[in-house]
C-alpha cells in the first residue's frame, strides 16, 4: 500500500467541499505562494512547530523549557532548532512544541477517514484531498482516491493545478470534484508571486474541462497584490468559456499564515497585511458580478 507524508486529517471539514468531510492535508508543494495560510505544509519532510506564545507563558510561570527555549534580556523567545530532540516533547508543559509530518499508508489514513462515513452519508460529504499540494505525492494520492472511491466516497481534489497531465488524467476518474487554484492571470505576475509561471495550470484546466471534469475554481485574492481589473477580468473569462464549470469561489486573503511561517522558522512574505476586510470581499463579488460571472461566491 501507497506511503505518503500526512501534515493532518482534519475531521469535520465544512469548507472543503460539499457537506461534511474529512479533509487529508499532505505536506510538500511545488509553488511558494507568498500568501499561502498553511506555510507548513510546504516543505515535503517532517518539520518541527514551536508555538513561541506558549513557550513564553511556559518559562514566565518558571519552567525550565526542556527543548532547550530560553527567554532574553528584553522578553524574546530563544532557540537553537538544530539542538531539537524530539524525546523531550512529551516533557513540555503546554503544547508549545509539535512534529509536523508522519508517513502513513492509504490504508491507515483511509481507515480513520471511514469513521465518519454515517455523516458524509447524511449531508453529502466525503474525502477531500488538499495540503501543500497532493499531486505533490501522486502515488498515495491516486492510491487514496482510488481506495475512497471504492468504498464509495465522494472525493474532492483540492490542488493548484501544478503537475504533469498524465497524472490528473489518471486520477480523474476517482475524483467528483476539482476544486482547482487559479491565483493569477498574467504570467510573469503568477511567477512573481508563486515562483512558477501558470501556462501548465491554465492548459491543465482546459484538458480538465474538455474531459467533463466537475470543477470549481478557487480564486485567492489579496488586497493590493492581485486584485486588479485584468485579474478579475482574468477569473470572470473561463465562467464564460466554460458553461460547465461548477462554481468560483472567491477565497478572500487572511493573515493566519503569519504566525504558522514563524513558528516553523519561516518568513511570512506578506506580514503586516491584515485580513481583507467584509467591504473588500463585497467589492470583489460585485466586480465579478458585473463581468457577467454570477456564479462567483466567497469560498
Amino acid at each position: 500500500m501507497a506511503t505518503g507524508l500526512i501534515l493532518d486529517v482534519q475531521r469535520f471539514s465544512l469548507h472543503d467541499g460539499p457537506g461534511i468531510r474529512t479533509t487529508v492535508f499532505l505536506k510538500g508543494c511545488p509553488l511558494r505562494c507568498l500568501w499561502c495560510h498553511n506555510p507548513e505544509s510546504q516543505q515535503r519532510r517532517v518539520q518541527y512547530s514551536f508555538d513561541y506564545g506558549k513557550c513564553t507563558l511556559c518559562l514566565q510561570e518558571g519552567h525550565e523549557c526542556p527543548n532547550g527555549v530560553s527567554l532574553g534580556p528584553d522578553g524574546a523567545v530563544l532557540h537553537d532548532r538544530t539542538a531539537i530532540d524530539p524525546s523531550t516533547f512529551d516533557r513540555c508543559p503546554y503544547p508549545a512544541v509539535a512534529v509536523l509530518g508522519r508517513e502513513r499508508t492509504a490504508e491507515d489514513v483511509l481507515a480513520e477517514v471511514m469513521r465518519d462515513q454515517a455523516y458524509y452519508r447524511r449531508s453529502g460529504g466525503g474525502l477531500t484531498l488538499s495540503g501543500g499540494e497532493p499531486m505533490a505525492q501522486f502515488d498515495f494520492a491516486l492510491a487514496l482516491a482510488r481506495a475512497a472511491k471504492a468504498e464509495g466516497l465522494h472525493v474532492c481534489l483540492d490542488t493548484c493545478g501544478h503537475a504533469p497531465w498524465e497524472q490528473y488524467a489518471a486520477i480523474a476518474p476517482y475524483v467528483d470534484l476539482f476544486l482547482y487554484d487559479y491565483k493569477a492571470t498574467d504570467p510573469a505576475l503568477h511567477r512573481r508571486l508563486t515562483g512558477a509561471g501558470n501556462e501548465d495550470i491554465l492548459a491543465n484546466l482546459d484538458a480538465l474541462m474538455q474531459a467533463g471534469a466537475r470543477v470549481i475554481l478557487r480564486c485567492p485574492l489579496v488586497p493590493g497584490v492581485n486584485d486588479d481589473p485584468a485579474h478579475l477580468d482574468g477569473i470572470a473569462a473561463p465562467a464564460r468559456r466554460y458553461p460547465g464549470l461548477a462554481g468560483v469561489e472567491i477565497m478572500a486573503y487572511h493573515a493566519m499564515g503569519h504566525h504558522k511561517a514563524l513558528r516553523v522558522g519561516q518568513r511570512a512574505p506578506l506580514a503586516g497585511l491584515p485580513t481583507a476586510a467584509e467591504a473588500q470581499k463585497a467589492a470583489w463579488l460585485a466586480a465579478l458580478h458585473s463581468r457577467g460571472c454570477t456564479r462567483a461566491r466567497l469560498g
